[in-house]
């Protein structure tokens, strides 16, 4: 992080508009604030248009020579087809109820970022091309021609919003400005202009199932490497099984939580999870290892490579026989199958209406989607007292919670999440009420930002969730961050590392995993990331 600014340096940034109109105030695409431009082999290996070499600094960026007619036809086609962004291209009477509610707005000072201001980037050039209005009146209707500075604008800020939502919980007309957001990045992935942190693990996952490109062998060995961990923790060898057809329920993650910490300890924890269930009450359930990724990078990019990688869970499924889908703690693989699977894939046939095969609880909310969410599953479990948990191997830990915002926003799993962690460990704490639940701020990184390249943006975006977290860390001493979302399992670290390093990062089945008792196990004295539970040295000294 040796490049990005001091934390007083962002803190001490002004909200001042500069004193030139936003139509006038040129783009200015620095270094820190950006992802790298796209590989074009992963844009070519997955059929997107214009697959090709090029670099948001240099002036030149090889555009085809009709780019300007592609944008034009682009809009009137998706203008035909979503009425939604018909509307909220219309409706917007530009209030600014939503500018102090972005992250980015917060961290970063650029008006442009103020979602109004952001949606209006492409709303001008709307009017400009489809009003009557825009077309009479020009400037002065806030109509403005597509220029190729019009363009860069268009891709630097796109790329600078996490379609998080959060502004259309304030917006008093109910505009969902993500959803523009998706529309241009359409409209931009239709002259190849991607990032790389998309396009590759697009590609990835379309060639191995999963967005990092992991071999079916290589996921293998991880789950194992995984059991063998918990065998020296807990003195119980979990014997999960992978690709068996026949099984009642597929298990699907993201593929952050086999290979990246600390999403690795929350895959322990299913694993935990899973065998307690199994050898108390015959859980019949098979991970896969070829739809090993639950997230879906494809919402990032366009509505069509969003539905085909949602395709291949509903796909393996049928392969395996299977009655219905638990997924694990993920993001963005909850909204589309919430909010989008429907009318893209669905529903879902060839499945069950997914009902616990230990609690008899018939899970109506997926009726459709023949898919429950793990903490809904948990949840179900505790409430019924199936579990047994022992909750002091968490006493070290002062946990508050970040909703993720897809869960939370995208499919209102808000209280179920709140249940589990305060059934495993005593001491939670909530953030201020209108940073959390359907207000909760972002993390900052999420919708494919979470490259290493955009640093500066990321701990810009993610100042409004880390000073939340910093009050509940000085009012109560809070150390742990929990969250349900491997994105955030993955970018909250070195944001917590930067605002409030008092604090770590963990994922709820990992607090799980470290109270469930396991039968047969034995005394333990280390929690899933090998450290001492506290307490427990003394003991190990006297036996000693």
């Amino acid at each position: 992080m040796s490049d990005t600014p001091k934390p007083e340096e962002i803190l001490s940034r002004s909200h001042t508009p500069p004193k030139t109109g936003w139509m006038d105030t040129p783009i200015n695409i620095r270094p820190g604030m950006y992802c790298y431009a796209s590989n074009p082999k992963s844009v070519d290996y997955v059929g997107l248009p214009y697959p090709r070499q090029w670099n948001p600094m240099e002036d030149d960026w090889n555009l085809p020579e009709n780019w300007k007619e592609i944008i034009f036809e682009g809009m009137r086609d998706r203008l035909d087809r979503f009425r939604s962004f018909k509307v909220f291209m219309d409706i917007c009477v530009r209030c600014g109820a939503c500018a102090d509610k972005c992250h980015f707005f917060i961290g970063t000072g650029d008006p442009k970022n103020m979602p109004v201001l952001r949606a209006e980037l492409i709303r001008s050039v709307y009017r400009n091309d489809f009003t009557r209005f825009g077309k009479i009146f020009g400037k002065m209707a806030g109509a403005r021609p597509m220029t190729l500075d019009v363009l860069k604008e268009w891709w630097y800020y796109l790329f600078q919003c996490t379609e998080c939502r959060r502004c259309s919980v304030f917006c008093p007309y109910g505009i969902d400005t993500a959803e523009i957001t998706i529309i241009g990045r359409e409209l931009l992935n239709l002259l190849g202009l991607n990032i790389d942190w998309i396009a590759t693990p697009v590609a990835n996952c379309y060639r191995t199932g999963n967005h990092l490109g992991i071999q079916p062998h290589a996921y293998k060995d991880m789950i194992d490497f995984f059991c063998e961990d918990i065998e020296e923790i807990t003195g119980v060898l979990p014997k999960p099984s992978l690709n068996r057809k026949g099984a009642e329920i597929l298990f699907i993650t993201p593929s952050g939580d086999v290979f990246a910490d600390p999403g690795t300890y929350t895959a322990m924890g299913y694993l935990i999870l899973f065998d307690f269930l199994e050898k108390k009450y015959g859980l019949d359930i098979t991970w896969s290892t070829y739809a090993s990724e639950g997230g879906n990078f494809g919402f990032f990019t366009s509505h069509e490579t969003m539905k085909r990688l949602n395709a291949k869970m509903y796909a393996e499924a049928k392969r395996l026989g299977v009655k219905w889908i638990l997924g694990g703690e993920c993001g963005h693989m909850w909204r589309v199958i919430n909010q989008y699977m429907d009318t893209m894939n669905g529903p879902a046939d060839h499945l069950e209406v997914p009902v616990s095969p230990i609690t008899g609880t018939r899970f109506e909310n997926a009726a459709s989607t023949r898919m429950v969410h793990i903490t809904e599953f948990l949840s179900d479990l505790i409430y019924h007292d199936k579990l047994d948990l022992d909750p002091s191997r968490n006493d070290h830990l002062k946990v508050t919670f970040h909703d993720s915002c897809n869960p939370a926003r995208g499919m209102g799993l808000l209280d179920e999440p709140r249940y589990v962690i305060q059934s495993v460990c005593k001491n939670f704490y909530e953030m201020p009420s209108n940073t959390i639940r359907e207000q909760t701020f972002c993390c900052g990184s999420g919708a494919g930002l979470n490259a290493g390249e955009d640093m500066e943006l990321r701990l810009s975006g993610g100042l409004p969730r880390a000073n939340a977290v910093r009050h509940v860390h000085e009012k109560h001493g809070v150390n742990m961050l929990a969250c349900i979302c491997a994105i955030d399992r993955a970018v909250l670290p070195p944001l917590m590392e930067y605002w409030v390093p008092e604090v770590d990062v963990t994922g709820i089945c990992e607090m799980v995993g470290n109270a469930l008792n396991l039968p047969g196990q034995k005394k333990r004295t280390t929690d899933l990331r090998s450290e001492d539970l506290p307490g427990m040295e003394e003991e190990e000294d006297a036996d000693e």
